[in-house]
């Protein structure tokens, strides 16, 4: 039987990816077998700058974990070797990172996901990892809000540069009448 330490240690790492879970609005659980360190560390510095939590997990206290956060990971992805990875407000970070990884590794693999506590499908993940970062898709809405504006802006400085007056930008030629036929 472990001791009482070694107990209140695990309880403690319970509670800790509990609360990791539980404010995250995405995850994405990998099998990280056959990484070699130096690609281990790119790849959490690369997390790590996107602002995804990732951190190798024993498969029981996972599912101990992931039952107090109320999400249910299927039992046949807890096993072999598992670590998960928690965005707490973007929900394609952790997937487009490991998934573009999975695509050049033999072993490394995605095992599973969630999206605001519902496990989503491995094809939905893909599907994730394929979407834009969540800067490129607010500065596409931006430009898409912005385009209409600039538009007016550049009509009302054309008006203002002609002195007041609104020209048309091309000058049509006068309509010739047909000859009558007889």
């Amino acid at each position: 039987m472990p001791s009482a330490a070694v107990l209140e240690s695990k309880k403690q790492a319970v509670a800790a990816l509990a609360e990791d879970l539980k404010n995250s609005c995405a995850g994405v659980i990998v099998n990280y077998s056959g990484i070699s360190v130096a690609d281990d560390t790119k790849l959490r510095k690369e997390l790590r700058e996107a602002g995804v939590k990732y951190s190798v997990v024993k498969n029981t206290l996972l599912k101990l974990a992931a039952k107090e956060a109320e999400i249910e990971i299927p039992e046949e992805v807890l096993n072999g070797t598992t670590a998960i990875a928690t965005s707490a407000d973007d929900y394609v970070a952790a997937a487009r990172i490991l998934c573009k990884y999975a695509s050049t590794s033999k072993t490394f693999e995605v095992k599973s996901g969630y999206l605001d506590k519902d496990i989503i499908s491995l094809e939905k993940i893909d599907s994730l990892a394929k979407l834009p970062s969540r800067e490129i898709l607010l500065a596409t809405v931006c430009n898409a809000f912005n385009a209409p504006i600039s538009a007016f802006a550049r009509v009302i400085q054309a008006i203002v540069d002609n002195g007041g007056e609104a020209k048309p930008a091309t000058e049509e030629a006068p309509v010739e009448e047909a000859p009558a036929e007889a």
